[in-house]
């Protein structure tokens, strides 16, 4: 396949390229793991996830050679092309969760041409749900997606995603504290591509940070949210793209408060 490819035969690929990875996670989950650190204490890996992003990256290969990847985990690219067509991974987003038998994880592969994505899926294996997005639009289980229709502050349940390190601390009080200011009631799931795809399937009303996401944790779910009705905006209230500070993204009914708590974590 060439770069003039339809986007469907993208979108396809991501599909089955989330599947193939998250098989990989599925067959490890709930045993015995030899979990390394990067970053931090809670910032792991394990040799699951440089075997589910290799598995994801030979089907993508398969379709694309000559494509970029951009993905978490090895020698993958870690800034997405500006032009052309290139694909970001992350092999298991929610690694923690992982190492941890938490079900809340999956392998998510987004198709981006010219930055923007034209497909995305994010496949989790241990709560059975495959969603996928495209130019048929977005699903989970083949069911399509829409956002909740509430536009009530007080009915909503937000999120605040990412993870703030421990000289960040005030941070992470703080849109804890905004959330719960606002809004009915507050979930933290620990994958950020999870809570994105649960906010455009309506189980949450937004989900917000103020950090400087990589992609390979947002585009995927961010197209998601988008094709299911939703909206996604950086910090200044503009439309959010892969290199944007700040992610705020919400069903569209609450969205001004949503952006008010994302705005009030460094006020």
């Amino acid at each position: 396949m060439s770069e003039a490819e339809p986007d469907s035969s993208r979108a396809a690929v991501a599909v089955r390229a989330a599947s193939d990875g998250a098989a990989v996670a599925a067959d490890s989950f709930r045993t015995e793991l030899a979990v390394e650190r990067k970053a931090n204490k809670t910032d792991v890996v394990t040799q699951v996830d440089r075997d589910a992003q290799e598995t994801v990256i030979e089907t993508i290969r398969d379709a694309f050679p000559d494509d970029p990847i951009v993905g978490e985990e090895e020698d993958a690219l870690k800034q997405v092309p500006e032009a052309g067509p290139a694909w970001i991974v992350d092999p298991i987003d929610g690694t923690n969760n992982y190492v941890n038998g938490s079900r809340a994880f999956g392998t998510a592969v987004a198709a981006v041409v010219d930055g923007e994505p034209v497909g995305a899926a994010m496949d989790c294996p241990a709560l059975s749900d495959a969603y996928r997005v495209g130019p048929d639009g977005a699903y989970r289980n083949d069911d399509p997606l829409s956002v909740s229709d509430c536009t009530d502050p007080e009915g909503a349940t937000v999120c605040p995603t990412f993870w703030w390190d421990f000289d960040q601390r005030d941070q992470y009080a703080a849109a804890t504290r905004a959330v719960v200011e606002r809004f009915g009631d507050m979930r933290r799931y620990g994958c950020a591509q999870l809570e994105l795809a649960m906010v455009a399937s309506g189980a949450l009303e937004g989900t917000m940070t103020n950090l400087r996401a990589n992609p390979w944790d947002t585009v995927a779910g961010v197209q998601l949210v988008r094709e299911a009705g939703g909206v996604v905006t950086d910090l200044e209230g503009d439309r959010w793209r892969h290199d944007s500070t700040g992610l705020v993204a919400s069903n569209g009914g609450i969205h001004d408060e949503v952006l008010a708590a994302a705005r009030a974590i460094e006020a």
